[in-house]
């Protein structure tokens, strides 16, 4: 064992028996079921002798990453493989709506397909159509954002407040039947600012309320960057992050789902000090338990974990400790979400780089390699989701005409087996929906 993989993953190694026990028994718990499935023929009798396959088709569970390189690479051949390696290990998307670069020019939002093209920014509908074609549910991030706010947008509060309420009413009427989740407020405990908005009392409450408004029968989720939620940041519930949530809460807001961020920005050398904190299992279910009191799901929203180079040894430490995180955070009750930031090396924002042609000294903080190559983190966050978190089994019925099978909630395709003829139909196994489903042959 290399010492580099020794110390980074120290804390995984000597806290194994804890993080195996409560992953196994937490993903056993609050990921899967007994589903039981009563075959009726057309009168409605019960069916014996019924032999079913039922094969996992999708997961309620959400994983995904941004969608902000759609369309936005060097090459037609590169684009065309960003969408296939997309689809083929996500069915979640962050979807960019900053509104500096949504809506550079007063009054002429990049919604359209082939709008302008803005580097890292795709337009919202050639997003949305990707989405809906590749069966990828679309997130929306992010509705109030200081850090973002236009040139043209007028540097007073109240100015700024009625600007915002045109934006919200805007992006409601085109996109609220389409976009499920949105994030309302992102990194409100950052330290920089951009206009006064940012100092103004109950500035979270405002946009929740503004949100509400004209999202009613959407997800209303807050975001926070990972320095204000783990590590050092967490003391409990007298978290700063805890506080600003409780005492929005308190005063009748309505918050969905509590963002958490976990983007490992720190350079090679300062990896060991923060890994002692960040990658230790009992601190990270400490977090979330303790989030989870306020009654809320957890998101993970934004996650990058680095390389620092393209060897071997680098890449399968990085995907070593995406599988524990992943494991850790999957098997959490509370967590309804875990999105990665970037699919591809090359082309991440404020990241430090080095020589991207060579990989020497490169934050390689994706999933898939410049020249679109997967790394072996691609492999182990796909396979989690399609291989180990998947079910696939056969069963039969007994003379009431009821079959059972225990398996990760989901969409399932069934093969059923009657009398030598074989027919399909299909399920939706839900968490919260119905456990014992009728199914009429």
């Amino acid at each position: 064992m290399s010492d580099r993989r020794e110390t980074v993953l120290r804390a995984f190694f000597e806290q194994a028996d804890f993080m195996n026990e409560r992953v196994q028994t937490g993903i056993e718990l609050h990921r899967k079921g007994w589903a039981n499935l009563t075959f009726v023929d057309g009168q409605g009798r019960p069916v014996p002798g019924v032999t079913v396959e039922a094969s996992q088709r999708t997961h309620d569970f959400h994983y995904g990453a941004n969608l902000f390189m759609l369309d936005e690479l060097e090459s037609d051949e590169k684009n065309a493989e960003y969408r296939r390696l997309f689809a083929d290990a996500f069915n979640m998307a962050t979807v960019p709506f900053y509104w500096s670069d949504l809506e550079p020019e007063r009054g002429r939002p990049r919604f359209d397909r082939d709008s302008p093209r803005v580097y890292r920014r795709p337009a919202i509908d050639r997003c949305l159509e990707y989405c809906e074609a590749s069966g990828v549910t679309p997130k929306e991030h992010c509705l109030v954002y200081d850090f973002f706010t236009p040139d043209w947008v007028p540097r007073d509060v109240d100015s700024i407040k009625r600007a915002y309420e045109e934006r919200f009413r805007a992006l409601s009427e085109r996109y609220a039947a389409r976009i499920h989740g949105w994030e309302v407020i992102n990194e409100t405990l950052a330290a920089y600012h951009r206009t006064p908005l940012e100092d103004e009392p109950g500035l979270v409450e405002w946009a929740f309320r503004l949100a509400e408004r004209y999202f009613p029968d959407n997800e209303l989720i807050l975001n926070e960057m990972h320095s204000n939620v783990w590590g050092p940041a967490f003391h409990g519930d007298r978290s700063a992050y805890y506080l600003l949530i409780e005492r929005a809460l308190s005063r009748g807001c309505r918050i969905d789902a509590i963002g958490m961020q976990f983007h490992m920005f720190f350079r090679a050398e300062d990896e060991l000090a923060r890994a002692s904190y960040f990658y230790n299992p009992v601190t990270l279910y400490q977090v979330m338990d303790s989030y989870a009191k306020l009654g809320k799901p957890l998101q993970i929203t934004e996650v990058t974990i680095p390389a620092y180079s393209w060897e071997p040894e680098d890449e399968e430490i990085q995907a070593e400790i995406l599988k524990n995180l992943y494991s850790i955070w999957f098997s959490h009750p509370a967590m309804e979400a875990i999105i990665y930031w970037n699919l591809v090396d090359g082309y991440a924002a404020f990241a430090p780089q080095g020589d991207m042609a060579s990989g020497e000294n490169y934050y390689a903080g994706g999933l898939v390699r410049f020249d679109m190559t997967k790394k072996p983190a691609y492999y182990a966050l796909r396979d989690l989701f399609t291989k180990t978190w998947h079910t696939e089994t056969v069963t039969g019925t007994n003379d009431e005409g009821v079959a059972a099978f225990n398996g990760f909630f989901g969409k399932y395709d069934l093969e059923i087996t009657v009398d030598g003829k074989t027919i399909r139909r299909d399920i939706h196994f839900a968490k919260d929906g119905v456990r014992h489903l009728v199914v009429r042959l």
